[in-house]
């Protein structure tokens, strides 16, 4: 008998040297001669749990060392071991259990701390992983794993100076530490901080440049900073290391949409779609990209399966992109709440503040003050706000901007605070310290949205406009500006926030826009010489099926008639001229215009005779470009927000018969605008006496009903009552004394 225990000991000191070089085939065979003459050898079975772990088969490992401690329950080793088996297995619960068994048989067992800390942050209880993790290294100064695990978990909390500090303490032990350096450069991207991570990734790629996660890594910091070939190239190198990593691939993807490269993007997701099905909102940016192509024939299946997953209450599509596909205001409301849930559950509570300053201050918070449509819109309402009521505040999220419109709009506010290299902590502190009363959202769920930040809760009252044509499905937007075309009465439902209307339209305009003097003619505009134009300077994105149909008809009926689209790809390009010629029409008969600096696209309007909006996402500052330069649009009024714009806008201008209720009424004014020249006369020479003589384009007026909202939300709340929703009622005259109640 002491024969056989002594060659057991033999065989088990064999199987320990083959498994640590890392010969598991010899490890295994030796574990197995012993357990075939003593099924219950502890050392042999613990070993030959350890050595099935580390092949993956976890459910096998797991049952091995679960025997193992049948024989021998006091081994806190085989306890932890079991744990990591269970933790393969994804019962991360049992795991947990299982360390805290190893840790009550041995208190400063480093392993079990370690892997209790990964079973937490698993658990997406980080507080307590960091606890672990800070045990882990207190038994084990060295224990760099620990560090590295411990700086993920702080990250996880928003904590991200603390998570730095634990990167550096496991970077100040072994300098090549890739996941440390890789890790590290993820925190400073959340920082804001996108040269500093690059460094880190760069860093970490020189000691090991096959690293697939410190390449994808690197792929999306130069994404944001715009530099897509770079970034595309970080992706390709990753993907041939690693060809189906769903996250790469997605990301890849959406640098591809960046850059405008539809099609590719599409097959990035498509790819990714394949490996990973359940991945949220993968499938919201396949059918959205798609759209962008006009590929129909590929996005009708694919918006009818994101509908349903919206429904069921899935992480399925970003709220933006949802707009162009659903038509429903109550699923739009289930996309964003979802939404929100999932990114930023942790959002605080409302702060009570009574008045402590002689003006009300507005703080505008957008990453589009610069060249872009949010800003040739709101430019002149912060030019036009009464000075002796309100004190205005830019938050500046996006880069800053060397162009006029930006020179101009820090012209048009009292202060003009840069924030886009600041962290979100940062910016919290920093609208803190200006002490915004009303903090007012220009971005919402749209590129370049920092939500996180109103999830913070920096100011008393947050306000959602503009930047989102519906519901933000958040708690901590108390306000929605809208108007009682947009949000109707009994629509509030479909809201999170609180519905107040502006009694005209609730696009504010410009009245100072510039208009170049010169037009074009219609052969530099790649215009026939003579024909009716037919024009929608809309994104590809909004165009349907639907309304393309309805295009083609008229097409059909208005001889020698064009189609002039905006030139967004060359996919989409190429899928409409495809269905133009499905429908019967010549496709030279669609001519696309190319991107012009905007005083000159505003100019080449008026080479068109009418323009025709989309459904379920309208023309916003499209239809606005539009009817500023005398162009008449026609409009079908929709169910949601989104596709209630242009008839907002209509109304407010004095054209509400360019408005209609159905498709089959759109399609047929269109017909007779285009075919009887006195109608299309009548109603362009109605804009042209409209167009400053009505509110649309009044900005003055637009601002005073704006500033009328604010101080009523204001008065609620330091008379301590809750938000609630109300209409403005309209002024009689534009002195800021007058304003209305």
């Amino acid at each position: 008998m002491a024969r056989k225990e002594l060659d057991f000991a033999q065989i088990l000191k064999q199987a320990s040297a083959a498994y640590q070089r890392g010969d598991l085939n010899e490890a295994e065979r030796c574990c197995a001669a012993i357990l075939k003459i003593k099924r219950g050898h502890f050392e042999a079975l613990h070993l030959a749990g350890i050595v099935a772990g580390r092949r993956g088969r976890y459910a096998e490992a797991e049952r091995l060392i679960a025997d193992a401690i049948k024989i021998n329950g006091r081994s806190a080793l085989a306890h932890t071991d079991r744990g990591t088996a269970l933790l393969g297995l994804g019962r991360v619960q049992d795991a947990l259990d299982s360390y805290d068994r190893a840790l009550a048989i041995k208190p400063d067992h480093v392993d079990a701390h370690y892997n209790r800390g990964n079973a937490l942050l698993a658990l997406k209880r980080f507080g307590e992983a960091v606890a672990s993790y800070d045990l882990a290294v207190a038994h084990q100064p060295k224990a760099i794993s620990a560090m590295v695990n411990r700086g993920n978990a702080l990250r996880e909390l928003k904590r991200f100076s603390e998570a730095l500090a634990s990167y550096d303490q496991a970077l100040a032990i072994q300098p090549a530490h890739v996941n440390a350096l890789n890790n590290r450069g993820n925190v400073l991207a959340e920082l804001k901080r996108p040269l500093d991570a690059l460094a880190d990734y760069d860093k970490a790629l020189s000691f090991r440049a096959n690293d697939a996660k410190a390449l994808a890594n690197r792929g999306n910091v130069l994404k944001e900073l715009q530099r897509y070939g770079e970034a595309l190239r970080s992706y390709d190198q990753s993907l041939a290391i690693e060809p189906n990593d769903p996250e790469t691939l997605c990301n890849r993807g959406v640098a591809l949409m960046d850059a405008r490269q539809y099609e590719r993007a599409a097959a990035d997701f498509q790819a990714s779609l394949r490996i990973d099905p359940e991945r949220p909102y993968l499938l919201g940016q396949l059918t959205h990209c798609l759209r962008h192509c006009c590929d129909w024939r590929a996005s009708a299946e694919v918006a009818e399966r994101l509908v349903r997953a919206v429904r069921s209450g899935k992480r399925a599509d970003f709220p933006f992109s949802f707009l162009s596909i659903s038509d429903s205001a109550v699923d739009q409301r289930i996309c964003a709440e979802v939404y929100v849930r999932d990114k930023f559950p942790d959002a605080l509570p409302a702060t009570p503040r009574a008045a402590t300053h002689d003006r009300l201050r507005l703080a505008y918070m957008s990453s589009d003050f610069r060249d872009h449509p949010i800003a040739y819109l709101t430019a002149g309402l912060f030019e036009a706000h009464d000075r002796q009521r309100f004190e205005t505040i830019a938050i500046a999220l996006g880069p800053d901007d060397p162009g006029e419109v930006r020179a101009r709009l820090k012209r048009g506010f009292d202060r003009f605070i840069e924030a886009g290299d600041k962290s979100d902590a940062e910016v919290v502190r920093m609208i803190g310290e200006v002490e915004a009363d009303i903090l007012i959202d220009l971005n919402g769920h749209t590129e370049g949205a920092r939500t996180a930040i109103l999830a913070a809760r920096p100011a008393p009252i947050q306000v959602s406009y503009i930047g989102l044509a519906g519901t933000m499905g958040a708690p901590f937007i108390d306000y929605v500006i809208a108007d009682p075309i947009l949000v109707g009465a009994g629509d509030e439902r479909d809201y999170a926030e609180k519905v107040v209307r502006l009694p005209e339209a609730y696009l504010v305009n410009d009245d100072k826009r510039a208009i170049a003097e010169a037009t074009p003619s219609r052969t530099e505009a790649g215009l026939p010489d003579a024909g009716f134009v037919f024009c929608s300077f809309n994104n590809t994105y909004k165009i349907t099926p639907e309304i393309f149909a309805i295009w083609m008809r008229l097409l059909a009926k208005v001889e020698g008639s064009v189609l002039w689209l905006l030139a967004g790809n060359e996919t989409g390009i190429r899928n409409l001229k495809r269905e133009a010629e499905a429908a019967g029409i010549d496709p030279s008969r669609l001519v696309f215009a190319p991107r012009a600096k905007p005083a000159d696209h505003l100019a080449r309007h008026r080479l068109a005779d009418l323009f025709l909006d989309t459904l379920p996402y309208n023309a916003h500052t499209t239809a606005c470009d539009a009817l500023w330069t005398g162009l008449p649009l026609v409009t079908c009024k929709g169910t949601t927000f989104a596709g209630r714009v242009a008839t907002s806008l209509l109304h407010a201008v004095g054209l509400p018969e360019l408005a209609t209720d159905t498709l089959a009424d759109y399609e047929a004014l269109t017909l007779r605008l285009a075919t009887v020249p006195e109608s299309l006369a009548s109603i362009r020479a109605k804009l042209a006496r409209n167009r400053t003589a009505n509110p649309l384009f009044d900005t003055a007026r637009s601002t005073r009903h704006i500033e009328s909202a604010y101080a009523r939300m204001w008065e609620r709340h330091a008379r301590g009552e809750l938000p609630a929703g109300f209409d403005v009622v309209p002024l009689l005259s534009t002195d800021p004394t007058e304003a209305p109640a």
